[in-house]
């Protein structure tokens, strides 16, 4: 039989150092905290769809494996890169799967729960009467709507006090008339009286709402609604997030559109409190195992899209119920409202 012809061990060499520059890249998406790249141009906008960003991995992965059959050079050129990606594709896919693909978490009703409901209006497009009745069918203490401007809030709670569900309303806005800057919180009577505190500062553009009991026995709550990451915007974007994540503490409930996934917020955790993600604060979705469900765009399945809006709160609270609400998919909102029960912890 006449010998099998040799290849130049050009070839492997190229295809250690091609399988190389690989790792580094894919390392830099799947897993940017490594490398402090989570909040940077170009990376931040990539890792925001985790499993779009999984199937592009396993589809390179197909084509490194046909190319690895094709003959032995393109073996010694693409072995690497075929074992690199099966790598990547095993650590995202992991990661994606261990923060939980679940919908919801069945709340358990209890009487001393705070239920927080959350939701991008998107300028108040579903209208106040859809938005009120989504609080009552949820029997939320307290809404937290970005895009949503203080006249509007003002017709929600008109509604809810004619079913017997008086809520105060508190509104700011990063620029008058524009209603996207507008964020509104509204509050149950049952939770005492509440007040707003300006003093902690704001969020750069869009508004954020920061109020506390007039008495001190209840959380502090946030409605926040940081910048989006869009490049003319990614210095304000990371001082929007460094500055709420200080509002996480003490006993704080925080809801909103964070413009901001899990992967964005890595290292602006408190390492010190067990399960804080955001300065002393869990985030209700990872706790319930839904937290790789996204919530922006509506109208594409949750898995395809970042989770982008949040519930979060510090230690006294614990998460007892959780739902990515979609039966509003088509309300107006390009977001999908959130619903989250917290219970006190101990």
């Amino acid at each position: 039989m006449p010998a099998r012809k040799r290849i130049s061990p050009a070839w492997a060499v190229f295809g250690v150092i091609f399988g190389l520059a690989v790792l580094a890249v894919g390392a830099a998406l799947v897993w940017p905290q490594l490398f402090g790249l989570q909040r940077s141009l170009l990376v931040s906008q990539a890792i925001s769809f985790r499993l779009v960003m999984l199937l592009g991995i396993a589809g390179a992965l197909v084509i490194a494996l046909i190319l690895v059959l094709v003959s032995r050079p393109t073996r010694a050129l693409f072995g690497t890169t075929a074992i690199v990606l099966a790598v990547l594709l095993a650590a995202g896919g992991f990661n994606y799967l261990q923060r939980g693909i679940s919908m919801s978490q069945e709340a358990t009703g209890a009487d001393e729960a705070i239920r927080v409901l959350a939701w991008n209006t998107l300028g108040n497009e579903p209208g106040s009467p859809t938005i009120a009745q989504l609080v009552l069918d949820y029997d939320a203490d307290v809404v937290m709507l970005p895009e949503t401007t203080g006249d509007m809030g003002y017709e929600i709670a008109g509604i809810l006090a004619e079913q017997g569900r008086p809520m105060a309303v508190f509104a700011n806005t990063g620029a008058p008339g524009y209603r996207a800057a507008e964020t509104t919180l509204l509050v149950s009577a049952d939770l005492g009286e509440y007040q707003v505190h300006t003093e902690y500062g704001d969020t750069s553009a869009l508004a954020t709402v920061v109020a506390e009991p007039v008495d001190g026995s209840g959380p502090r709550l946030v409605a926040a609604h940081p910048i989006a990451p869009v490049p003319e915007q990614m210095d304000n974007w990371r001082s929007d997030l460094e500055w709420l994540s200080t509002m996480c503490d003490g006993n704080t409930i925080i809801a909103g559109d964070f413009n901001a996934t899990l992967d964005h917020l890595a290292g602006l955790e408190n390492d010190e409190v067990e399960g804080a993600v955001f300065g002393d604060c869990s985030d209700s979705a990872q706790d319930a195992g839904a937290a790789s469900a996204g919530t922006w765009t509506s109208g594409k399945h949750p898995l395809l899209v970042p989770a982008i809006d949040h519930v979060m709160s510090t230690p006294q609270w614990q998460t007892t119920g959780y739902e990515l609400i979609r039966r509003e998919d088509r309300s107006g909102s390009d977001h999908r409202p959130i619903f989250a029960e917290l219970s006190p912890a101990g």
